[in-house]
């Protein structure tokens, strides 16, 4: 079965935060990718980028150490729960892709991210030790935290 992006998900709106597509990429079974939707995060009804969050789709153990979603909000804006609210505002797509539960990993000394696992309802599964051969490894992490965060539709 061929994935296709769904178009009706390129512009998702907020309360404080809206998604606006920034693209869409496709698999690449060589590199172990997913297909992903990439989106910027922007204050509500407005051009202006705060951040940006992904969406990869599927369950491939490439998923494990990267998760489903990953997100960065811009230092001049955190502290506003808008992470939280751009991982709320995927929730739909997600289950319109039949993806019932997502995981989310970060660092753990990466407090502010650990907190919007938290914020959003996910549940730290396990702290792991990445692979040498992993490519977050070779940018300097170490360990990561595994959140699990259940879909209720």
């Amino acid at each position: 079965m061929t994935f296709r992006f769904l178009d009706d998900f390129d512009y998702i709106p907020g309360y404080e935060v809206d998604l606006l597509i920034d693209r869409h990429v496709p698999d690449d079974p060589a590199k172990g990718w997913v297909p992903a939707y990439k989106y910027h995060v922007a204050l509500h009804n407005s051009s202006t980028i705060v951040g940006r969050i992904d969406l990869r789709i599927g369950d491939q153990e490439s998923l494990y150490y990267v998760g489903h979603i990953g997100f960065a909000i811009q230092e001049a804006y955190r502290g506003r729960h808008f992470a939280a609210q751009a991982c709320q505002l995927l929730k739909p797509l997600a289950l319109a892709h039949e993806m019932t539960a997502l995981s989310i990993t970060c660092s753990p000394t990466n407090k502010p991210s650990r907190k919007t696992c938290e914020y959003v309802g996910a549940t730290l599964k396990s702290i792991v030790t990445l692979p040498t051969h992993h490519g977050l490894f070779q940018r300097g992490e170490r360990q990561l935290c595994v959140y699990e965060w259940i879909l209720a539709p």
